[in-house]
């Protein structure tokens, strides 16, 4: 699997061959650094790990700047690991080297997208797991549109039980998008543009994998 990193832009549209208007995300992916090298011989498998942003050096630990030291670059803000780093860089890869997009990816290539949702903090039943709520506002519903309902029994079990789905934190996980068609690459500017949306706020950090 190979795969790059990069900052999510925004969405948009843009017209297809057969006059389909697409909407699309915008993202500016890489250019990356090759922050480490694994192979079989010495970790027991393949991978190659690339860092994309940069990191203060004074918030950086010295354990990191030793890491980064090694590739010859400075300290990146984030860092992932690729294994089984696409049979085409198989031995073409250096510690050091920077990996663009259009080094990865082509035109009508299919990609899958990982990033962290949108938080939405402490949300209802509703919102957090499509309940329908109650229902209705009479024999004296009047003001539990919103509520979840009865949880359990009350003689037996007399408990609630795991798993029940109730109100909660909502959001900022990580979430995976597959299938994403790329539609444009616009190397120049690190600019990739895939069709349908991504998760995520703008500015967002994704990871991009084919």
């Amino acid at each position: 699997m190979s795969g790059i990193i990069g900052k999510k832009i925004g969405m948009t549209s843009i017209y297809s061959a057969d006059g389909r208007n697409v909407a699309c995300t915008l993202i500016e992916a890489g250019p990356c650094v090759v922050t480490q090298v694994k192979n079989d011989e010495t970790d027991g498998y393949t991978s190659v790990q690339l860092g994309y942003g940069e990191r203060k050096e004074k918030r950086t630990t010295k354990a990191l700047k030793g890491h980064f030291a090694k590739a010859k670059t400075t300290p990146k803000q984030h860092v992932v690991e690729f294994r089984d780093f696409r049979v085409e860089f198989e031995g073409g890869v250096q510690l050091g080297q920077s990996i663009s997009v259009a080094d990865v990816f082509q035109v009508e290539d299919f990609v899958d997208v990982v990033a962290n949702s949108k938080g939405k903090g402490f949300q209802g039943v509703v919102k957090r797991h499509n309940f329908g709520g109650v229902g209705q506002a009479t024999h004296g519903q009047h003001n539990r549109l919103r509520a979840p309902g009865s949880i359990g029994g009350a003689s037996y079990p007399a408990r609630v039980f795991k798993g029940m789905r109730m109100a909660g934190r909502t959001g900022n996980d990580r979430v995976k998008v597959t299938n994403l068609q790329v539609l444009k690459i616009i190397p120049e500017k690190n600019l990739i543009l895939v069709s349908g949306s991504v998760p995520g706020p703008k500015n967002g950090t994704v990871i991009l994998e084919k």
